[in-house]
């Protein structure tokens, strides 16, 4: 396995955790105390969306062991690209319908990893993905009409084994956490990506982000 630009070793390594969608500066405290490897900023339209400046000032508070990754739908390349170079985003994750010179231009204009989500319908298609020119795949739950996972799951048996490091997401909890990463151990997810499911009335929740953590990196 060829290592993607990113931080990647072998699969005895533990499973990283991302907890996307901050939103508040009361996010980032959350997620200070708890240090997951991740935090996602969301700059698609969507509740939890941010402007670059709310980005920027989340990014200065932030704890510098946790790494960015700016989640974008069909974004001009301009902006992603402006992003990076301000040093507010560590990792591009992608979740339109991006083609590959797309993700080829974006390569050839910053060295961040990209990450590039399938809405999983079938093995064949993952397999297609992931031989687009991105770093990381993300696994998410399809929804017709939608570029999110909507907070639900998928059946991950249909997930291949993959030579690229990939994220399992799509309803993901502190209490079924555990069993979603004994379901895919025969492919060995590099990380965990959630987002609602640390949350209580669309709210980050403290008390469930360190759940979360704490069962992800206690199941090894």
């Amino acid at each position: 396995m060829s290592a993607p630009r990113g931080v990647y070793e072998t699969e005895t390594d533990p499973i990283r955790v991302k907890i996307c969608g901050l939103c508040r500066m009361e996010d980032v405290s959350y997620v200070n105390d708890c240090l997951p490897d991740y935090a996602g900023f969301v700059f698609a339209k969507s509740r939890r969306q941010v402007t670059d400046r709310q980005a920027k000032e989340m990014r200065g508070s932030l704890d510098p062991h946790i790494r960015t990754v700016g989640v974008f739908v069909n974004e001009e390349i301009e902006r992603v690209i402006r992003l990076c170079q301000r040093q507010i985003i560590d990792l591009i994750q992608l979740h339109g319908d991006e083609d590959g010179a797309y993700l080829e231009r974006l390569s050839a204009h910053t060295d961040k990893p990209i990450v590039r989500a399938v809405r999983v319908q079938s093995a064949a298609q993952i397999l297609s993905v992931q031989e687009q020119p991105c770093d990381y795949l993300l696994l998410d739950t399809y929804i017709p009409g939608q570029y999110g996972g909507g907070g639900l799951g998928f059946d991950t048996s249909l997930i291949p084994p993959l030579t690229k490091p990939w994220f399992l997401a799509g309803g993901l909890d502190p209490e079924n956490i555990g069993d979603k990463l004994t379901e895919c151990a025969r492919c060995h997810p590099f990380g965990v990506d959630v987002s609602s499911g640390v949350e209580t009335d669309g709210k980050k929740d403290p008390e469930k982000i360190r759940a979360f953590i704490k069962n992800v990196r206690g199941s090894k």
